[in-house]
């Protein structure tokens, strides 16, 4: 249990654990503004299919279509504060040790940033376009094989090779170590090694994370820099001395943000999560039924649909539901499966 330690003899030198800068912050999109919002929706163009052109009639380039468009809101639920007080007289008699902007400096490394990049990770395996599972444990004879599996589903998605980074967490990073094919960070500037950049790997770079920041059951993540966004909209901090009541010094501090993966690139999130026995569960891809229903085998699923061809993960318009609204011909009905604990399924999709 902690304690304000008073001591005859109380050295000024202190020892402060050992902790990262944020791991993310550098590594996704800056391009959106929360500024005066809370929310921010994202109108993404829904473009047509090619036809072939006609050189006869009318409509010689196929029948108009007016240009649609799916909505994604992107809403901030973080908001974090803390409050610490360091007495006047208390501090006189450790020798003056706790300088409150020192004080501040050491709060945010210790707990704002690692709390933010824990969420932000999390966030990332469950808003994922693809989370892939697998019951093999991860080892140095397949790691690689399985981050060429996820850079080869990028690739598919025309995701561009540029501008990838590879997550891992220190136990997988110690297998990737032993391949041939990575490279060591010796040439990489002391900036990055801050990062926690440790190389490159298949033209990524190379982020090694701490345990206690890293998502349970998650063998690695490879994010496009452009798939999602971290935004920061408060990172407050206050040093008050002899605020009303308190002979001392006062510090506080808030943090406002959250982190989002845009529709339109989701395919830029790629997950590899352990389902061994006792390991993660990934929720079944939903059947939809032409009668109407949707149905999970997976116990305990809420299911989540559209009836616009948009991204039930994503989509403003998405629904919770087993059974669809009469549906008349053409309408494509999309659903997916989430439950506490455990990862999303992939989406299913079925045009009635």
């Amino acid at each position: 249990m902690s304690a304000i330690n008073l001591h005859t003899q109380y050295n000024k030198h202190i020892q402060t654990q050992y902790v990262k800068d944020s791991l993310l912050g550098d590594c996704l999109d800056n391009t959106y503004s929360f500024s005066g919002v809370k929310t921010v929706r994202i109108s993404t163009p829904v473009t047509v299919p090619m036809s072939d052109y006609s050189r006869t009639g009318t409509n010689r380039y196929g029948t108009p279509k007016e240009m649609e468009d799916l909505v994604q809101e992107l809403t901030l639920s973080q908001d974090k504060s803390f409050t610490l007080t360091i007495d006047k007289g208390n501090n006189a008699d450790q020798n003056g040790i706790k300088e409150a902007g020192k004080m501040l400096k050491l709060q945010m490394a210790e707990q704002a940033i690692p709390l933010m990049d824990k969420y932000g990770f999390e966030r990332l395996s469950q808003l994922a376009g693809k989370i892939v599972g697998n019951s093999t444990a991860i080892s140095k004879s397949n790691v690689c094989e399985r981050i060429t599996a996820g850079t080869t589903y990028m690739d598919d998605c025309e995701v561009p090779a540029y501008d990838r980074t590879l997550f891992v967490p220190s136990e997988v990073y110690a297998k990737l170590r032993l391949s041939e094919e990575f490279h060591g960070c010796d040439n990489l500037m002391e900036k990055s090694l801050t990062k926690g950049q440790v190389g490159t790997y298949d033209n990524m770079r190379v982020v090694k994370v701490p345990h206690s920041r890293w998502p349970q059951n998650v063998n690695f993540i490879i994010v496009h820099k452009r798939a999602a966004c971290a935004p920061v909209k408060l990172n407050d901090t206050k040093y008050h001395q002899d605020p009303p009541g308190i002979s001392g010094s006062l510090l506080e501090g808030r943090q406002y943000y959250d982190l989002f993966v845009f529709a339109a690139k989701c395919n830029g999130v790629y997950v590899d999560v352990d389902t061994s026995s006792g390991a993660g569960e990934i929720c079944s891809t939903p059947e939809i039924i032409l009668d109407g229903t949707i149905d999970c085998s997976t116990s305990g699923a809420t299911i989540k649909y559209t009836l616009d061809g948009s991204d039930p993960r994503y989509s403003a318009t998405a629904k919770i539901g087993t059974s669809v609204p009469n549906t008349s011909a053409g309408t494509v009905v999309r659903a997916y499966a989430y439950k506490d604990g455990a990862f999303p399924s992939d989406v299913a999709s079925e045009e009635f």
